[in-house]
């Protein structure tokens, strides 16, 4: 799915309007139903519905829902803000057609404003500012702002949440945007959704689809995409009836030191059980029997030192390389994985310890090869590219760490993010909070170090990986809930949601 920014979705309205033959005002009215019906379905009529609506088209949508609210026998008041005596001409037909149905709980504000009492039972429609807000709210609407959010109401905002900005809110103020608990957004999220910064004003998402013209969309350019399943399901390679386990690669996997021999079980399972030929783990002497007894499907391979990765080794039998799981960060492990790296000429897969060695020896980030696949959590990459202040900052950094290395960067959190050599982000559905414990990033790397030795390529492999990581914790949360999930919980779920993507 792609993800237009405002100023499109503003253009992709318009080509709809010309190119069906539909009026806004009517394209306004759908819209109005399908947020009327959401309404309804999570609130029964014994709740009163406070309408705060601005002088634009978010208002007329506003407005259009408090008729269609009234007309269902709801509670419903009207407040709408015309400070500059401007109203959109739908909104002021709206208005029209409001009035015309014999509703009278209606307020125009244009300079002093008496704010209404609102309790833990009411719903308030944020209808006051849509997606073409360029600058942070101030004066009155950021006091009305204010104002309900300190309120015990629950706020439904309509399309966005009103003071946030559609992509970007490095330099917005966040206490005059509004703090929703349903937005209920038209065709598709905004990027700022997205990001971790806006969740507290952003609540549940719900996207209502209004009919938006297919042909704009197709044709339109972005960068910024939602990983589907359908596109998942076109990469997965089918097996031959007489291939062998040397037709799915044989992957090296570094990882592990003294006290960290659980990272290396770890990569490794995820490895196997995301369809790999072969498995070989090189790891500290102390690793050996813990990898031979939990792993007994994978070949330990010893390192020189008893207890840290020492020295980097040859690769000539290996079609994929995953280096980092546990490796700690003693300076002649960091020297060891500095000089695997450099040498390295197989698809490779540099997460954890391995990210943190290239951190302290910047100067080396030119040695990575081209293709390769990076997967820092948010403090890893910050230690690569500075400090960050917010999400949109962040990921425009990974961009450019992204397009000067020309690899991947699988950004990992809610919503990981794929990022291509070229710019491009592709969001990812899956997932969950559970997944947000000690191991889980192992398991990832298994994951992708096994699909690049099956001859997948690196966007391949990180589209997928990364979508299949999610499922299966997914259906981890689905049996033992997200506060008791574990690493190996997502291994164990790992085979129903390779079915699930196959069938």
């Amino acid at each position: 799915m792609k993800i237009l920014s405002c100023l499109q979705q503003k253009e992709a309205d318009a080509y709809t309007i010309e190119h069906k033959s539909i009026l806004s005002i009517n394209l306004m009215e759908k819209a109005a139903g399908l947020i009327t019906d959401a309404i309804c379905r999570r609130w029964d009529k014994s709740h009163k519905i406070i309408v705060f609506a601005g002088p634009g088209n978010n208002g007329g949508d506003a407005v259009a829902v408090a008729r269609m609210l009234f007309q269902k026998s709801y509670k419903v008041q009207v407040i709408l803000f015309n400070i500059k005596g401007e109203l959109s001409e739908d909104c002021l037909t709206n208005i029209r057609r409001l009035q015309e149905c014999g509703f009278s709980d209606y307020t125009e504000v244009s300079s002093q404003f008496d704010p209404p009492k609102l309790s833990e039972e009411d719903i308030v429609i944020d209808g006051l500012f849509g997606t073409g807000l360029n600058k942070p709210l101030s004066g009155g609407f950021a006091s009305v702002v204010q104002y309900i959010n300190s309120s015990p109401a629950k706020v439904v905002s309509i399309d966005i949440p009103s003071g946030m900005m559609g992509e970007d809110n490095s330099r917005n103020i966040r206490q005059n945007m509004i703090k929703a608990d349903l937005t209920l957004t038209i065709h598709m999220p905004k990027l700022a959704f997205l990001l971790s910064d806006n969740e507290e004003h952003v609540g549940e998402v719900e996207i209502l689809n209004i009919g938006i013209s297919q042909d704009f969309i197709d044709d339109a350019e972005t960068d910024n995409f939602i990983t589907e399943e359908r596109e998942i399901k076109e990469l997965i390679k089918p097996r031959k009836k007489f291939s062998h386990k040397g037709n799915f690669g044989h992957a090296m996997i570094i990882a592990g030191s003294y006290g960290m021999g659980g990272a290396s079980v770890l990569a490794a399972k995820g490895c196997i059980k995301s369809g790999v030929g072969l498995l070989t783990v090189h790891t500290p002497v102390c690793n050996h029997m813990l990898l031979q007894s939990a792993v007994p499907e994978a070949i330990t391979q010893d390192d020189i030192d008893d207890r840290y990765f020492a020295e980097p080794i040859d690769l000539d039998n290996y079609q994929a390389l995953g280096i980092g799981p546990g490796l700690g960060q003693e300076d002649f492990t960091a020297q060891a994985i500095i000089s695997q790296i450099k040498g390295c000429y197989i698809p490779t897969v540099i997460d954890a310890d391995a990210i943190n060695a290239l951190s302290t020896y910047r100067n080396q980030l030119n040695n990575i090869p081209k293709g390769s696949i990076l997967t820092p959590h948010i403090k890893e990459l910050e230690r690569l590219v500075g400090r960050c202040s917010n999400s949109y900052e962040r990921i425009q950094k990974a961009k450019d760490l992204a397009s000067y290395l020309q690899c991947y960067i699988v950004l990992k959190g809610a919503w990981s993010i794929v990022i291509t050599p070229e710019g491009k982000c592709h969001f990812n559905p899956t997932g969950n909070p559970g997944m947000a414990t000690g191991g889980s990033g192992d398991v990832l790397t298994g994951i992708l170090t096994s699909l690049l030795a099956q001859g997948y390529s690196s966007k391949e492999a990180c589209m997928l990986g990364v979508y299949i990581h999610g499922l299966a914790g997914d259906i981890a949360a689905e049996k033992t809930g997200e506060i008791s999930m574990s690493a190996s919980d997502i291994i164990e779920a790992l085979p129903e949601a390779w079915k699930r993507l196959k069938n």
